[in-house]
């Protein structure tokens, strides 16, 4: 199985939005970025649009359905109605939904199941009835009960968060622990029928061991480091480099 790779755009957002002008262009460099080999986009529109603006979405939604029929959207949130409704009028691919709080700077932690797994039931199969793939921001911390409950709500997939272990590239031997971790929450995840996506604070350098541990891994979304990257190497060099690291051929 090969790991695809998805481009998350908040980040040119955030650029953008620091002035009142077009530029730099959220469509330009999604598409700059499926033509250099990227599956897909993903965006996180906040309430309060300090990055990804609502109007961004149908936009993005376009460039990839004239241009990239293939590639996919992903839509990450808080289930919110409001957010549930801009889904179905957006159609995503895939819809990632997070706990965060709106006033977060960023994710920062999966759900926590026990206490969310039965409000999240009715909100995954909503989603799915619209045809949407559903994929839940989970912690790698190798909690197989907490595992099992996620795959109850009904959720194709989870997203790992990767935020400790991307945040030990300081700490080789300590990435090492927080990467078994994660990949134990893995093994129990696909054990249940689950697919297993991941996301936060990865990089060409901490890619392909995550990889090489879990080998099944359906699909990395990257905005940060990506980011940060292109403004060295350029986005369409960036997306290769990223694409090499999660273990492709480009």
């Amino acid at each position: 199985m090969t790991t695809t790779l998805s481009v998350n755009l908040n980040a040119v957002a955030m650029l953008r939005n620091r002035r009142d002008l077009p530029w730099p262009s959220v469509e330009a460099l999604g598409r700059i970025a499926l033509q250099a080999g990227a599956s897909g986009l993903t965006v996180h529109p906040r309430p309060d649009q300090r990055h990804i603006r609502f109007s961004d979405l149908p936009v993005l939604r376009a460039l990839i359905d004239d241009e990239f029929p293939d590639a996919e959207f992903n839509i990450e949130g808080y289930p919110s109605e409001d957010f549930l409704a801009l889904c179905e009028r957006i159609q995503p691919e895939q819809v990632t939904l997070v706990p965060d709080d709106p006033a977060q700077a960023t994710s920062d932690h999966g759900f926590d199941f026990r206490a969310t797994g039965e409000m999240l039931k009715p909100i995954v199969a909503r989603l799915k009835k619209g045809g949407m793939r559903v994929s839940l921001f989970a912690d790698g911390d190798g909690d197989v009960e907490a595992v099992a409950l996620a795959k109850a709500t009904g959720a194709d997939r989870i997203e790992l968060y990767t935020g400790p272990y991307g945040g030990c590239f300081d700490n080789p031997e300590r990435g090492i622990e927080f990467l078994e971790l994660l990949g134990r929450t893995a093994d129990a995840a696909l054990a249940q029928g689950l697919g297993v996506n991941a996301g936060h604070d990865l990089t060409v350098d901490n890619l392909p061991a995550l990889v090489k541990r879990i080998p099944a891994l359906a699909e990395v979304s990257i905005g940060h480091g990506l980011t940060a990257d292109a403004l060295e190497y350029g986005m369409a060099e960036t997306v290769r480099r990223f694409c090499r690291a999660c273990g492709q051929t480009i």
